[in-house]
C-alpha cells in the first residue's frame, strides 16, 4: 500500500475516533502543531525517517515534544511507532486536518505567490475556489520567492501549479529530452 492512502486511513480512524470522543478539534489543533514542528526542524524529520534510531527512542522524543496533546493524538503516535509508520507522522497530520476540515464544510486554499497577496486578489482566489468547491473557503498565502511569479493553489489534496518555476522546469525537461 502506498504510503500516502496509509497516511488516509491512519488519518481518517483517529478523525472517526475523535469525533466519537467529541475531540476533534482538539486533536486539529494537535495535528496543525504536528505538521508545522516537523517541516519546521529538519533535524527531527531526519530522526523520524532514520531506520537507525530506535522506535522507542522515537516514540519518546515525539511524546516529550508534544506533552501536552490530546491523549488520542498520543495514541496516534504510538500506533504508528507501533506498526513502525512513524515517518508518516506528519502526512497523517495534513491529512487529518483535511478531512477535518471537508467535515466541518470548511476548506483552506494555500497559495503559495512570490510576493504577498493584495486584499482584491484574495477576494477574487476566494470567490473562484468557493464555486468550485461549494464550501466555505479560507485562504492562507505563503510568500516564496524560489517560484519567481505566478502561484501554487494547494485545496485538500487537489493542487494547481502555475508559478513561473514550474512552466521554466517543464521547459528545461522538454530541452533535454529533445537533445
Amino acid at each position: 500500500m502506498n504510503q500516502n492512502r496509509a497516511a488516509i486511513r491512519y488519518a481518517k480512524a483517529t478523525l472517526d475516533y475523535a469525533v466519537e470522543k467529541k475531540a476533534a478539534d482538539a486533536v486539529e489543533k494537535d495535528m496543525r502543531d504536528i505538521a508545522v514542528t516537523i517541516s519546521e526542524n529538519g533535524e527531527l524529520q531526519s530522526v523520524l525517517e532514520s531506520p537507525i534510531v530506535k522506535s522507542e527512542l522515537k516514540k519518546s522524543a515525539l511524546l516529550e515534544i508534544f506533552k501536552d496533546a490530546n491523549e488520542i493524538s498520543k495514541g496516534l503516535i504510538q500506533t504508528l511507532v507501533d506498526n513502525k509508520r512513524i515517518a508518516m507522522l506528519q502526512e497523517v497530520a495534513y491529512k487529518y486536518i483535511i478531512l477535518h476540515e471537508k467535515m466541518k464544510g470548511e476548506e483552506v486554499a494555500y497559495v503559495t505567490t512570490a510576493v504577498p497577496l493584495t486584499a482584491d486578489l484574495e477576494k477574487k482566489i476566494l470567490a473562484e475556489v468557493k464555486k468550485a468547491t461549494g464550501n466555505k473557503v479560507t485562504i492562507e498565502n505563503k510568500v516564496d520567492e524560489a517560484i519567481i511569479g505566478g502561484f501554487v493553489l494547494r485545496v485538500g489534496d487537489t493542487q494547481y501549479d502555475a508559478s513561473i518555476a514550474n512552466k521554466l522546469n517543464g521547459l528545461k525537461r522538454e530541452f533535454t529530452n529533445s537533445l
